[in-house]
């Protein structure tokens, strides 16, 4: 039986096509009725989400698995390989518990992912008991990969020191035959939790039954909504933002007024009339309130006396002390004789400075004697001689020089706060500051006189008194104005500055409004459009899966958005009857409902993974959906690699019945954790080669051989039996568990092949003399060898059994 393709083309979702941000901007350049105002503004919150740097493109496409390699981890000891087929396909990997199978898929997810869905929410000893005990100190997880491109084989793997932790790995990735480089995490992380092809057991369930806003994100961001979204959420934050400077200033408007109301004062009597309307007069307001702030005498101003300050009285007495030292030390030095040497010495280095500049030249000053070598010589003699004798008056003309840019430099302007007098409140007089600072200025560019230090102290000690009165009256003021009026201008200032904000956003508000408004419903158009074609390969999967279910999967629906609550609505019914579905579905449905919700999302065409791969995903399942999960693996093996990894026989029964292209691997785990792989084909033909090797095996007894032959015969004949009626019963109409319970009914040999050729209700007693009537007495001896060889020796060679076995079992198959 093949697989239907229509299936395929009906369930798959739509090619990719532009990005929903083109999509939407098309939208709003084609509706007359958005005003250009809110044309821009989604233009704007969609260019927003655009960092202006290009994302590094993940660069990988078309990816199969071509091996999982493991050693030392979990099940698995020795190195073993599970090869695969790197293409699209079906593939079973079946073995009993605790054979290593489910360590080949921890070992893929872990090495592709870094984590284990499998082990979240496990304890610490499940987590910590991945290393092998039959290994011995290495391990590692290797995946070999081939992808579209110029280097197809990749290979990313695990590897572990012999002490290290989980989460000490060298995880490395390689393509051959280049040399191993870093894992590029960030690279895959976003593709892997996009498009994640691994499901195990554990998450079958939670798909369904897990915290509602999971699997919504998972497939809002799949849809290619999250742009929108974020455009989205980037107009509302700015909506709530303007609302709440709205709300904020309502709400400082009324609490302001009934301040005012408890203040006894004209000014604000006056203001709250102001601020009474629900909108008020800025303007009005603005003039009532800083015609106080601004004048000199309010509180800015009179704060701005009391911050003024002048030098302390040490400094200005230092400096004092500087001047009277220079100046009596001028005078001290400053005789006839220095005063001529003075001269000279300045009358000489110019002559010498111009010898310098000229070279040898007559004088300039007398015009005889000649300006040569020798008088260089002996001119530079006399400068040094005179400079020695004049030293001391040179430097206490520096000194003295000093001390006079000291005291400008301690003098300063009459400052802004005093340069006009604010004559309100009359309390506060600054005259006579003024005048003391006048003279305190004038010092800025005082000469030296010999009453310089004492008009710097003066004037100093002067303008300090006048300023102390002033800021002590200053202080007085300030006290009476904060007590009551003060507080409230400052808070009136501040609502005024925010009413200004308010009112000259409120058209953006209006605007950021019906912005969002669109947006909403755009994004919820295109939600639903984006959403049809997962929906319908979800309902495809869940039709087939269900098998005689009497719940129906309808709509499958996003509700909410980011900042509210967000959950996928699953329009489930049970007999056409609307309810809480979910509650009565058995753990096999929510198994089939959770598979129905992942392989849509998995196999999307945008995915860079072409396989997807599911562990144990049979539990709980009855043999119906069984059939019916074999069928939608096929199906999906079309255009995918599927790997289904699985210990319950009955899905590769199911495959083999129903004749679809599958490649089944079994996995054993023998002593000391060795782990073997090997291709399984059909059960029949696998005891039927366990029993040609027997013969092959000149090592055992010939009586023992015997007997294991036809041990091997026996099974084979009751393997085709249970295969015949199996299909034979199930191809009537009879359900699937009515099918299992004859099966498992029929104990014997013969009863196996009683209902495999007659049906249910045949009698055993007559099965040799049925079967010899039907196909006659080679069936009979055929059928009499194998059940008896196995207990007793026949006269039959062991060679002659198995080939009367096979052409038996080929009958049964017809």
């Amino acid at each position: 039986m093949r697989p239907d393709p229509d299936a395929v083309e009906a369930g798959a979702p739509a090619e990719s096509g532009p990005r929903l941000s083109e999509v939407v901007l098309r939208r709003l350049a084609e509706d007359p009725a958005v005003p250009p105002t809110v044309v821009r503004m989604v233009r704007h919150a969609l260019g927003a989400n655009e960092s202006g740097v290009a994302a590094e493109p993940f660069g990988y496409s078309g990816i199969f698995l071509r091996a999982i390699r493991v050693r030392g981890f979990r099940g698995i000891g020795p190195e073993a390989t599970l090869p695969l087929s790197p293409g699209p396909g079906l593939t079973l990997v079946t073995g009993r518990n605790g054979s290593g199978k489910s360590s080949f898929a921890e070992a893929a997810e872990l090495a592709l992912t870094g984590g284990n869905r499998r082990w979240d929410g496990r304890s610490a000893a499940w987590r910590e008991g991945w290393r092998n005990l039959h290994a011995g100190t290495a391990a590692r997880i290797e995946l070999e990969l081939l992808t579209s491109g110029d280097t197809p084989e990749l290979s990313i793997g695990k590897e572990w020191a012999a002490a290290a932790d989980l989460s000490d790995a060298q995880w490395t990735q390689r393509h051959p035959p280049a040399p191993p480089t870093e894992f590029d995490t960030r690279r895959w992380a976003a593709e892997l939790e996009l498009y994640r092809p691994f499901l195990s057991y554990s998450e079958l369930g939670a798909l369904v039954d897990g915290k509602p806003s999971d699997l919504f994100d998972a497939l809002h961001q799949l849809l290619g909504l999250d742009e929108l979204t974020m455009a989205q959420e980037r107009i509302r934050v700015r909506r709530l933002e303007l609302e709440r400077a709205v709300r904020d200033s309502r709400q400082e408007r009324l609490e302001l007024l009934e301040l005012l109301a408890a203040v006894a004062d004209e000014r604000a009597v006056r203001m709250a009339g102001l601020l009474r309307p629900a909108q008020p007069d800025l303007t009005a307001v603005s003039r009532a309130v800083l015609g106080v702030v601004d004048d000199p005498a309010g509180a800015a101003g009179l704060r701005a006396i009391m911050r003024l300050t002048l030098p302390a009285d040490t400094e200005v007495a230092a400096v004092a002390a500087r001047l009277e030292a220079g100046g009596v030390a001028i005078a001290r030095g400053s005789t006839a004789e220095a005063a001529a040497d003075l001269r000279v010495l300045e009358l000489l280095r110019g002559a010498r400075a111009h010898q310098l500049a000229s070279g040898s030249c007559r004088c300039p000053v007398c015009g005889c004697g000649v300006l040569d070598e020798v008088w260089v010589h002996d001119t530079d003699a006399v400068i040094e001689q005179l400079a020695a004798r004049i030293a001391t008056l040179t430097a206490a003309h520096g000194e003295l020089d000093d001390a006079v840019r000291d005291a400008r430099a301690l003098a300063d302007l009459l400052p802004r706060e005093l340069d006009v007098d604010p004559g309100n409140p009359p309390s506060i007089d600054t005259t006579a500051v003024r005048a003391a600072w006048a003279d305190w200025a004038a010092l800025t560019t005082a000469d030296y006189t010999e009453d310089l230090p004492d008009r710097l102290r003066g004037a100093h000690a002067r303008l300090a008194g006048e300023l102390a009165l002033l800021q002590q009256s200053t202080h007085k003021e300030l006290d009476r104005l904060d007590e009551v009026w003060t507080p409230l201008v400052a808070r009136i200032v501040r609502w005024l500055e925010g009413a200004r904000e308010v009112a000259a956003y409120a058209a953006e508000l209006r605007t950021v409004k019906k912005a969002e408004d669109w947006l909403k419903s755009a994004t919820a158009g295109l939600r639903g459009e984006r959403m049809t074609p997962l929906e319908t390969t979800a309902r495809w999967v869940w039709r087939t899966l269900r098998q005689q279910s009497n719940v129906e999967l309808g709509a499958i629906r996003l509700q909410g958005n980011a900042g509210t609550a967000r959950r996928v609505l699953l329009d489930v019914t049970v007999d056409e009857v609307d309810g809480a579905a979910l509650g009565v579905m058995s753990q096999g449905e929510l198994h089939a409902l959770g598979l129905s919700l992942f392989l849509p999302r998995a196999t999307v065409p945008e995915s860079p993974f072409r396989f997807v791969m599911i562990d144990d995903p049979v539990q709980a399942m009855d043999p119906a959906k069984v059939d019916g999960l074999a069928q939608v693996l096929a199906t999906v093996a079309l255009t995918r690699q599927v790997i289904v990894f699985t210990h319950d026989e009955r899905l590769a029964e199911a495959v083999r019945r129903m004749q679809l292209d599958a490649t089944i691997l079994e996995v054993q785990r023998r002593d000391r954790s060795v782990v073997e792989v090997r291709v399984s084909g059909d059960p029949i033909r696998r005891y039927l080669d366990d029993a040609r090797a027997l013969v092959r095996t000149p090592q055992l007894p010939a009586a023992i051989a015997d007997e294991l032959v036809a041990t091997c015969c026996r099974s084979a004949v009751e393997a085709a039996s249970a295969a015949r009626a199996r299909r034979t019963l199930l191809a009537a109409g009879m359900d699937h568990s009515e099918v299992e319970r004859h099966v498992d009914a029929a104990h014997s040999t013969r009863a196996k092949v009683a209902l495999a050729v007659f049906g249910v209700g045949s009698k055993v007693d007559d099965l040799h003399k049925n079967l010899l009537a039907r196909e006659g007495r080679w069936v009979v001896e055929a059928l009499r060898d194998t059940t008896a060889g196995a207990h007793v020796p026949i006269k039959r060679d062991m060679r002659e059994l198995i080939r009367a076995t096979e052409k038996f079992v080929a009958w049964l198959a017809r």
